[in-house]
């Protein structure tokens, strides 16, 4: 007969992220890395296997130091503001996808895509965007966005979390246990 404490031990954790929480915190957590001051965007294009085959979060191409090019807002025309040199996250994780082609791919981006994402979104066969965030859908960019999603069959959908926050903490990581950090050279080492 088995005790309820081999029960426990035999039993998976129940606090584990299902698959879109995870698709959407890596959005979140490539977002990270944009220098830009204003909006910080990530996306993460995932195949029908669950794996991920492309990330990407907003800024400037590669060769274009941003230090060098203006991070500021202002007119999309002006060559002194962010939107004429910015490569977006939607386009950075379809360059930078790791396999053949993103054919049939979800993409889960945490801002609603512009027009222009879209366009390269339909163009690389991706067949589902999820998103966070539609705060500019009084625009015009987001309208086209639709209208073109809409003519091309790419399903597009709000993505509500389960959770408002998923926390990362390094020290969750028993680090004397498993020695997963590296150690600090001893006098004893040297």
């Amino acid at each position: 007969m088995e005790s309820s404490t081999t029960k426990i031990e035999n039993s998976k954790r129940s606090s584990y992220i299902d698959w879109e929480e995870y698709f959407m915190a890596i959005a979140f957590l490539s977002a990270k890395r944009s220098k830009d001051p204003n909006t910080q965007v990530g996306a993460c294009i995932v195949n029908n296997d669950k794996r991920i085959v492309g990330i990407g979060y907003n800024g400037m191409p590669t060769g274009c130091s941003d230090d060098e090019f203006p991070w500021k807002k202002g007119p999309h025309t002006s060559l002194d503001a962010k939107y004429l040199y910015v490569c977006h996250a939607e386009v950075n994780a379809i360059l930078n996808k790791n396999s053949g082609d993103v054919k049939d791919c979800t993409i889960y981006v945490a801002l609603f895509p512009c027009n222009e994402c879209a366009k390269v979104i339909i163009q690389s066969g991706i067949k589902t965007v999820v998103y966070m965030s539609d705060k500019y859908a009084y625009k015009v960019e987001t309208t086209a966005s639709k209208k073109m999603f809409d003519a091309a069959g790419i399903k597009y959908r709000q993505y509500i979390p389960k959770n408002q926050k998923i926390e990362i903490d390094f020290s969750d990581v028993d680090v004397i246990e498993m020695n997963q950090l590296p150690q600090t050279p001893t006098k004893q080492d040297n």
